[in-house]
């Protein structure tokens, strides 16, 4: 069974749905517990747990309950700018987090999957950065991802740490539905034209969230204990690179195409110095996925392709 943390989030809606889908139990949580508490998580772990108490009144109880063999970890604290001055909030949960939960898989014998960012780089170079990369973040959010990484990396061997960037989906706040929202009333609008990244949609990430857990398992079936992708840090993203300014434009474009957007509205573009923010954004976050393509032999789309099929949802919806 799959213990899904933050489930309720943006991530976690599709990755549930995905679950359901490909006939896999699993189990959520979000906020009712609590992931800076480590005896909230053992607790809860606990009690889906078939071998654990199976003495006494408890041994039919427990025989109806399955196991936890994977737990994945949505949860964090992902506004960045305001973790600029509410740095210890965001310490908690994305350094101590990782760890208690790191911490619990071990306890529990699962395999976890950790979602990370781009932002454990500086996003000072002009070419995709791979897994292998030296992280150097900048900013309280991208220094407490990146520690969170190494948290999950010391407590245990089976895990998997998927980094990803620019993430839109359907549940909660994202720069799609910011940004259809604000063309469809104003009559214009300003952008950031020199930050390079890869959109990437959610649902195209659970995707993949799912097949390392459905590949795994048939792995696991037909030869024992070895995984079918090696355990260790991946990157995840749509395919092609674009800037915040040109994704802008696609999602008027594609807006006006499926009459999600009914406004007239102009794009301007502007530089990063005209649009300051509290905390700094990498200039290049482009992520290498050439790792797990081949480790899954997947091929990703490209982020037209997903924005497109994204929009025209019929999930998709705005205030």
């Amino acid at each position: 069974m799959v213990w899904l943390i933050g489930c309720n989030g943006m991530l976690g809606n599709e990755i549930s749905r995905e679950l359901t889908k490909a006939g896999i139990k699993w189990v959520g949580s979000d906020r009712d517990v609590d992931i800076t508490d480590y005896v909230a998580l053992e607790n809860f772990a606990d009690s889906h747990d078939s071998s654990a108490g199976t003495t006494g009144a408890t041994v039919e109880k427990r025989k109806s309950i399955e196991k936890i063999t994977w737990i994945i970890n949505c949860a964090a604290y992902t506004a960045v700018d305001k973790a600029e001055s509410d740095a210890e909030l965001a310490k908690k949960l994305n350094e101590e987090g990782p760890r208690n939960i790191s911490r619990v898989a071990r306890h529990v014998g699962a395999k976890l999957i950790h979602i990370s960012t781009d932002y454990v780089f500086d996003g000072t170079g002009n070419t995709p950065y791979t897994e292998e990369m030296n992280k150097k973040p900048i900013g309280v959010y991208g220094v407490t991802k990146a520690n969170g990484e190494d948290a999950v990396q010391k407590e245990m061997t089976q895990y998997y740490i998927i980094r990803t960037a620019w993430l839109y989906g359907f549940e909660g706040k994202n720069f799609v539905y910011t940004m259809t929202n604000a063309m469809n009333t104003h009559e214009s609008v300003k952008v950031v034209a020199d930050q390079k990244g890869s959109p990437t949609c959610a649902l195209d990430l659970a995707e993949v969230v799912v097949k390392i857990i459905n590949s795994s398992q048939k792995a696991h079936a037909l030869f024992g204990k070895k995984a079918a992708l090696p355990y260790g840090i991946y990157h995840f993203t749509n395919e092609g690179e674009t800037t915040w300014y040109e994704f802008t434009q696609k999602i008027y474009e594609l807006g006006k195409k499926y009459k999600r957007i009914t406004n007239n509205c102009e794009i301007n573009s502007c530089t990063t110095e005209e649009y300051p923010t509290a905390a700094k954004r990498p200039a290049y976050s482009v992520l290498s996925k050439e790792k797990i393509q081949r480790g899954l032999k997947i091929k990703i789309p490209q982020w037209e392709e997903s924005l497109e099929k994204f929009i025209k949802n019929e999930r998709f919806k705005i205030k």
